[in-house]
C-alpha cells in the first residue's frame, strides 16, 4: 500500500502546477490573457453569424423549392403552427411516413 501512495504523490507532484518553470507559467498566463481579450470576444457573435447564414440559405431553399413547386399553400413547406423541428416539410413528410408506418389502416 506504501507503494501505491507513493507512486500516486510522486505523480501528483509531477502534475502540480509548483513545479512548472516560471517561462512556463509566464506562457500559460500570456495565452489565457490572449484567449480572453481576443478570441473569447470574437467567438460568440461569429457563431451567431454563421447560424443565422446557415438559416437564411434553408429558409431561401425552402422559398425557391415552394416557388418552383408552383403550389398555392405555403403551409405544405413551413408551417409555423407546429412546434420545433416539426415546421420544416422535411420533417412534416418524416413524421408523416412514421405515423402511417405505425398506424397502418
Amino acid at each position: 500500500m506504501e507503494a501505491i501512495g507513493a507512486l500516486i504523490k510522486g505523480s501528483q507532484q509531477q502534475l502540480s502546477a509548483f513545479n512548472v518553470s516560471k517561462s512556463t507559467a509566464l506562457r500559460v498566463i500570456k495565452t489565457g490573457t490572449f484567449c480572453r481579450t481576443v478570441i473569447w470576444p470574437i467567438l460568440p457573435p461569429l457563431m451567431l453569424y454563421q447560424y443565422i447564414r446557415e438559416k437564411d440559405v434553408d429558409m431561401f431553399a425552402i422559398e425557391l423549392l415552394y416557388h418552383n413547386s408552383g403550389s398555392n399553400e405555403p403551409q405544405a413547406f413551413y408551417n409555423r403552427s407546429l412546434p420545433g423541428v416539426a415546421k420544416h416539410w422535411k420533417v412534416q413528410s418524416d413524421l408523416d411516413f412514421i405515423r402511417q408506418a405505425a398506424n397502418p389502416e
